[in-house]
């Protein structure tokens, strides 16, 4: 941590910040009747803080009690309930697939920056295929989240053609807060969760700290824990003659998760199927692999796969803003982080048949020709029952270090012409990212079962020879090998102006950013590890790196711009607009090299975004409509897709997309104590262009459901409390060609709690949160592995289920 402060003290000097700015106009009167969603003061994508119902574009902010109750694991926890997004959290707690209305995406934030406190927790995506979510973890420290969609919004900072989702953690105020949570849950949950904050002197100067450690075996059990801790902080200064603050920020992880795939479910009903030993598959991971080595040139190789999603390191940042006088301000912020990280994942299948096989089903797929064939348990003499079913899966073990500096520094002016007064930043980004992704894939066999023993086969060939296929689980190993080191510069400059009269609030800007990317790819070969003549060919060989490194540079820049307007048609309704011209650089990891060592082309992703709406608010109600349109141009979507030999090979599509609908956002305050909260998005969507196959066009996007609906109703009276929340997902086609269609389904979530007042500034709640309440069982994906190949009409389905139901019981104490 000593070098990540010593980086971060010498950028703040350069750096700066566009998200969460204060500024020198006049205190905004909030005294109207307005109810309080209305009221919220949005720092997210602007220069000048805005009401919510004073914002040109679809705004969305949860506040402290919601993100805690609704934390439950992963992003999708929290994520799943703001208009336009559709989350899939069925992996677990990290890589959340996260879609943006209209927008063509596997998930994973592409489109859609993750920022905490304003500043990205990557600043470039694609150098790998890791989420941006494996670097940092909710907490008791986090006050609110925003999500800021369209208009300047899309500019500032890191921008984005999609929105913004901006994680904003407490600051310390002069009242010293402390809270401390407990969370026990079924499959050995244990979370203990603290958060405080304060003064450290009486000079202006706050500190503010969270952080968790957790461990938990579920909420699927694969033998393999989930454990780990992170911390985060801030200090922030106010200046006392109130011109501005300055605030440091810290954060510090060490985690490591488990990731689930796809299984093999029952083909008809989509629901899991039984195992050798009578029960349900719930995944077909297992720790019988942890430790699973072979021999290869480089000395023996032991699999990580028990780290799982594993990241530790952390970053620092700071935030500084300043009234200069004459109506100037300037807003900077800059952040380095630095993070040790692995992803190793069970894959859903071994990339050749992906569902459970007889033993004779095994030799015959494979073109094994066997007199005779004894499977047994790995490490021991007990032979298979006959009818006992194997499963043949792969390990993927993924490092991949990265570190990562952003910057911002924003010069702003206010000035009035006529009746507008006007807010006019002149910003600029600057980050310089490296990630390294260094894979090694191992081919392994099984029995169908939970935590599956691993299974040895011996055969004896037509010469009468015993030829070992399976040793110690192992059927291929090394059979893929990647190492790739990528960078990415962005530079970026952007000019906006946001203004505002008593009826009008207009926003207009412009971006421009350039991207400087390096690939480092070494070659492979395929390698001799073993001249002993009684095992099979593939288990005397592994692929490895052959030292030979392809280099290559590309470049690309483009222009963003942006306008928006608001009217204030009465005083309870207003109307806006806004369209943007956005871009999307294609992910690095995606660039291919020709046959004669050179980078193929590297051009931006246009994106043009169009929405029209209204805002209307009374004294126990208040909605949002709105209508949009998306077009996206020459899209470069990167595949992971099973080769001839089983790999999952990155596969790069061109393709064009179109999409329009409407989205519906309303909050009713049925009584005092009794609100219902409800958002309906409704989308049409399709291919206009597909390179690679033409009979695409005219299909649905991929996993994107037309029909998406949240709603929540919340109930307190006295010191109890009550909130259930019901989250829909339409149904939609789990690849590109449109051959398989995925079933809607429904997941509902309840928290209830009582809370005791223990004193003047204390209380003690005692609750019950309960995650997919009535267990449905449907399918956010199929494999995406199997790409446009995967069909209907098979005994099985590979598909990924949403997480079963898990209740867990909290007790937090607030001093």
């Amino acid at each position: 941590m000593n070098k990540l402060l010593l980086a971060t003290t010498i950028s703040s000097l350069l750096a700066g910040h566009a998200m969460a700015q204060s500024s020198t106009e006049p205190a905004k009167d909030t005294s109207t009747t307005k109810p309080q969603e209305f009221e919220q003061i949005v720092v997210t994508g602007t220069s000048r803080e805005r009401l919510i119902a004073e914002t040109p574009q679809s705004t969305t902010q949860i506040n402290e009690a919601e993100v805690a109750k609704l934390s439950m694991s992963s992003q999708a926890d929290v994520l799943r309930y703001v208009p336009g997004i559709k989350v899939e959290g069925g992996g677990g707690e990290v890589a959340t697939n996260l879609q943006v209305r209209g927008l063509p995406s596997s998930g994973q934030f592409q489109f859609t920056p993750l920022l905490y406190d304003g500043s990205p927790t990557l600043s470039a995506f694609g150098l790998n295929s890791s989420a941006y979510d494996v670097y940092y973890r909710n907490d008791l420290g986090i006050e609110r989240v925003e999500f800021v969609r369209g208009g300047v919004s899309n500019l500032f900072g890191q921008g984005s053609v999609a929105g913004v989702i901006n994680y904003l953690s407490k600051k310390g105020t002069d009242t010293a807060e402390s809270s401390v949570q407990l969370e026990l849950s079924d499959h050995n949950r244990k979370r203990l969760d603290f958060a405080t904050s304060g003064p450290l002197t009486d000079q202006g100067l706050y500190y503010a700290m969270s952080g968790f450690y957790r461990y938990d075996e579920g909420p699927i059990d694969t033998g393999i824990p989930t454990e780990g801790y992170q911390l985060r902080g801030n200090i922030h200064k106010d200046f006392s003659d109130g011109s501005g603050y300055f605030t440091l920020y810290g954060q510090a992880i060490n985690d490591q998760v488990q990731f689930f795939l796809p299984i093999p479910l029952d083909a008809d009903s989509r629901e899991r199927v039984a195992g050798n030993d009578g029960a349900a598959v719930e995944s077909t991971q297992t720790v019988n692999a942890t430790g699973m080595s072979y021999a290869t040139p480089d000395g023996r190789y032991i699999t990580p796969i028990d780290e799982g999603v594993a990241t530790s390191g952390g970053s620092v940042s700071m935030e500084f803003s300043k009234e200069l006088g004459n109506d100037f301000s300037v807003l900077a912020r800059a952040k380095y982080a630095d993070y040790d990280h692995q992803f190793n994942l069970f894959l859903d299948g071994d990339g050749i048949v992906n569902v459970p096989e007889t033993q004779s089903e095994y030799l015959a797929n494979r073109g094994i020709d066997a007199q005779q064939a004894q499977f047994t348990y790995a490490g021991t003499n007990t032979v298979l029952p006959e009818d006992d079913l194997l499963f043949a899966n792969r390990i993927l073990d993924r490092d991949r270090p990265v570190t990562d500096f952003s910057s911002e520094l924003n010069i702003v002016k206010y000035f009035d012409i006529g009746n507008f007064s006007h807010s006019v930043t002149l910003g600029t980004f600057f980050s310089n990212s490296e990630a390294e992704d260094n894979n090694v894939t191992t081919r392994y066999l099984g029995e169908f079962n939970n935590q599956a023993r691993l299974v040895d086969l011996v055969i004896t060939d037509a010469q009468n020879n015993a030829v070992t296929v399976s040793q110690n689980g192992v059927t291929g190993p090394g059979i893929g090998y990647t190492n790739t080191t990528i960078s990415a510069q962005r530079n970026a400059i952007y000019l906006a102006d946001q203004m505002q009269s008593d009826d009008w609030i207009i926003d207009i800007g412009l971006r421009w950013e350039t991207l400087d990317g390096t690939i480092r790819r070494e070659g492979s070969e395929l390698q001799q590890i073993s001249t002993d003549a009684s095992l099979i060919s593939d288990l005397q060989s592994s692929v490895g790196g052959n030292g030979q490194i392809t280099h290559g540079d590309v470049s690309t820049s483009e222009v963003a711009y942006s306008a928006a307007v608001l009217y204030k048609l009465a005083d309870n309704f207003n109307v806006y607009a806004n369209y943007s011209r956005g871009f999307f650089f294609p992910e690095l990891r995606g660039v291919a090299f020709n046959e004669s060592g050179q980078p193929g082309t590297y051009e931006s992703e246009i994106v043009e975004q169009a929405e029209v709406g209204a805002k209307f608010f009374f004294e126990d109600f208040v909605g949002t409509v709105a209508l949009f349109k998306t077009d996206l141009e020459d899209r470069r979507s990167v595949d992971f897709i099973n080769d001839e030999n089983g790999n999952a090979v990155e596969v790069p599509v061109f393709q064009s997309t179109e999409a329009y609908g409407v989205e519906l956002v309303g909050s009713y305050n049925i009584t005092d104590d009794l609100i219902f909260d409800a958002n309906f998005t409704y989308t049409d969507h399709e291919f206009t262009e597909y390179d690679s196959d033409p009979a695409v066009i005219g299909n649905e996007l991929r996993r994107k459901p037309k029909v998406m609906f949240n709603a929540s109703l919340r109930y307190t009276l006295d010191d109890w409390d009550l909130s259930f929340y019901h989250n829909y997902h339409g149904k939609n086609y789990t690849n590109d060609a449109n051959t398989v269609e995925l079933d809607d389904f429904h997941v509902f979530r309840l928290d209830t709690g009582y809370t005791w007042q223990l004193g003047s500034n204390e209380q003690l709640r005692a609750s019950i949160a309960v995650w997919n309440l009535f267990d449905s069982e449907g399918v956010t994906e199929g494999s995406p592995r199997l790409g446009n190949n995967q069909t209907d009409g098979e005994a099985y389905f590979v598909g990924r289920p949403i997480l079963p139901r898990r209740v867990a019981l909290r007790l937090r104490y607030d001093f």
